[in-house]
């Protein structure tokens, strides 16, 4: 599911929340009537998510599964070519990063899934497998203090050169 229509960029609900977020760190950066758009938005946007909880909590749920099954190939390639995991690695960090963004939203709403939980950590056992080295945070120095160490641990990582 894809929300957005028209000329509208189309963004699926854990991409919203990520995006969001980075908003709402730079929200103090912002001029006042960027604010207040700001500030409209996520108004609109509780309201729109109180509105529709049940559909949104499947949705939530349905696209961090979704993310997660999107790892495996990646998984799969490693497995079958070490090397690779080097040039492979950076699309797997914004998968695994929205759906971080998906688990702290459902955490927010008070929504527990074991079996999303069984799978989160299945699919970080096999990264942390992987993606063994320290590293420089992998993304625009900017957006670094949105993203702990502690709750975001993939971003500071690479794959051992092999």
């Amino acid at each position: 599911g894809i929300f957005g229509g028209g000329n509208m960029p189309a963004l699926t609900a854990g991409a919203l929340e990520m995006r969001l977020r980075r908003l709402r760190h730079f929200r103090p950066e912002m001029d006042a009537t960027q604010q207040k758009r700001l500030d409209t938005l996520e108004h609109q946007y509780g309201e729109i998510v109180n509105e529709w909880r049940d559909h949104y909590e499947k949705r939530l749920l349905r696209e961090a599964n979704s993310r997660l099954d999107a790892m495996r190939p990646f998984f799969q390639e490693v497995r079958e070519s070490p090397p690779l995991a080097t040039s492979i690695y950076k699309p797997e960090l914004l998968r695994r990063t929205i759906t971080q963004e998906i688990l702290h939203a459902l955490d927010r709403m008070n929504v527990q899934s074991e079996e999303l939980a069984a799978k989160v950590k299945q699919i970080d056992s096999r990264l942390q497998g992987i993606a063994r080295q320290s590293a420089p945070f992998q993304w625009d120095a900017k957006l670094e203090p949105i993203y702990s160490q502690k709750d975001y641990w993939w971003l500071y990582r690479t794959p051992r050169d092999v």
